[in-house]
């Protein structure tokens, strides 16, 4: 994990700090939960893969009293039962304006911006990321997305990248428990 410096002046500390407050961890998914790639068969079925550590990491983060949530642009049955078998709750597909639906997130759960982390990685992502409290991209997202964030993973994504920000953001919380 690595801070932004072009967005932080206090470093990993900053970091720290930020993720303490973080009650929700929203997620894109295409090049976030998936490596970006689209996939479809012959007969036009979309298949995407995921990584069990990013799912392992969604469970620890929803057994350790963080939400998790979507905002997607892209439609897909994957996503949905993918979703449901995690448990995440909060799942916005088809999404035009992420911003829009970060607003309409917040008043229903009742949440400041600022406890709110959003991992995304091309430019729909920037204005959700130009507004939370924590804000990652994957080394793979476009330039304007890695400008945006607060920090950059290690991982790729669709490679346990989900699955490093929980990590840090439940050490941040000394809610790790492993």
């Amino acid at each position: 994990m690595q801070a932004n410096n072009n967005r932080l002046t206090g470093g990993i500390a900053e970091l720290e700090t930020r993720a303490r407050a973080v009650s929700l961890l929203l997620l894109d998914v295409d090049g976030v939960l998936t490596d970006g790639r689209l996939y479809f068969s012959n007969s036009g079925e979309e298949m995407k893969t995921f990584h069990t550590l990013d799912g392992q990491g969604i469970r620890f983060a929803l057994e350790a009293g963080i939400g998790v949530g979507i905002i997607t642009g892209r439609e897909s049955a994957l996503v949905s039962k993918r979703c449901k078998d995690l448990g995440i709750n909060i799942v916005h597909q088809g999404v035009g304006d992420k911003s829009l639906v970060l607003d309409q997130i917040c008043a229903e759960q009742k949440l400041a911006t600022e406890s709110i982390a959003y991992v995304g990685d091309d430019a729909p992502d920037v204005p959700v990321l130009m507004r939370v409290g924590l804000a990652a991209s994957v080394p793979t997202g476009h330039r304007c997305a890695l400008d945006a964030a607060h920090m950059i993973t290690d991982a790729q994504g669709g490679y346990g990248a989900v699955r490093e920000i929980v990590d840090f953001i439940l050490a941040s919380q000394n809610k790790l428990s492993y």
